[in-house]
């Protein structure tokens, strides 16, 4: 039996339409992929480039990296949990005006164990430390960057005029107070101490003289803290990410302004 030319005619209009159909589908699905990763790409270049020394696990870095900047971290501990670009090595090695131009903003975290209030609880637990106040020299080296740049440390440390977070201010389960001296204008936090906080410090799960305690689990003291990818050894010296997210939006409308 022979179709009629009418329907052959059909048959291939369909086919053609069926074929035009695909051929633009797959170019609108390319056009949109290549928008997409245009996109992504400006957006990646257009962030504004921070640095974060002495990094450690990466709590600060993930509060600025909430605030939109690209993030690399340095530090001499091997890194697999960092969450970012990640450089291991000393940090004095850096801290020339070569390498840190490369950056928008310089965030410091020199090591605090010689200013903080826990050194007598480690020094009783016969864990004390070696460790240098590194302080003036990053200062030093962060001033003569020409960078915006900030150093954080514990309360009693020898910073200059800082501002002061606490844990309770963002709604975390931590008070961890922190000071934080910048060359930028940043506006610190109100304490809000209501509840009993939980305790990231020293040993897990350990009873402090004067009815302290420290968190029972490692689960709990990772949701105190807002951190969920590090272990205990670096949360106790970690900064919650709320922290940065906070100053980091700050800096981010300085910069931008």
């Amino acid at each position: 039996m022979k179709l009629r030319p009418t329907l052959i005619s059909c048959a291939v209009a369909m086919r053609l339409y069926s074929f035009t159909y695909a051929v633009n589908a797959v170019f609108i699905w390319v056009a949109i992929t290549v928008r997409l990763t245009m996109t992504r790409l400006m957006s990646a270049m257009n962030k504004l480039k921070l640095l974060d020394l002495f990094c450690g696990a990466g709590g600060a870095s993930m509060g600025y990296s909430m605030a939109g900047f690209d993030v690399t971290g340095i530090d001499v501990k091997h890194g697999k949990r960092y969450p970012f670009t990640y450089i291991r090595g000393d940090v004095r090695d850096y801290l020339n005006t070569d390498y840190l131009s490369q950056f928008d903003v310089i965030h410091a975290s020199p090591p605090c164990q010689t200013h903080s209030i826990t050194k007598h609880l480690r020094n009783a637990q016969g864990k004390s430390t070696s460790k240098i106040d590194m302080i003036p020299e990053v200062r030093e080296a962060l001033i003569a960057s020409g960078k915006p740049y900030i150093i954080e440390n514990v309360p009693q440390s020898p910073l200059i005029n800082p501002i002061q977070l606490c844990g309770s201010s963002f709604g975390l389960k931590v008070r961890r107070h922190r000071l934080f001296e910048s060359n930028m204008s940043l506006v610190g936090s109100t304490c809000n101490h209501t509840t009993r906080p939980v305790g990231v410090y020293g040993s897990l799960n350990d009873e402090i003289p004067r009815g302290g305690k420290t968190a029972e689990t490692i689960d709990q003291a990772c949701e105190a803290m807002g951190i969920d990818w590090a272990i205990w050894t670096e949360l106790v010296e970690a900064i919650p990410p709320a922290y940065t997210h906070y100053l980091g939006e700050q800096i981010a409308a300085c910069l931008n302004a």
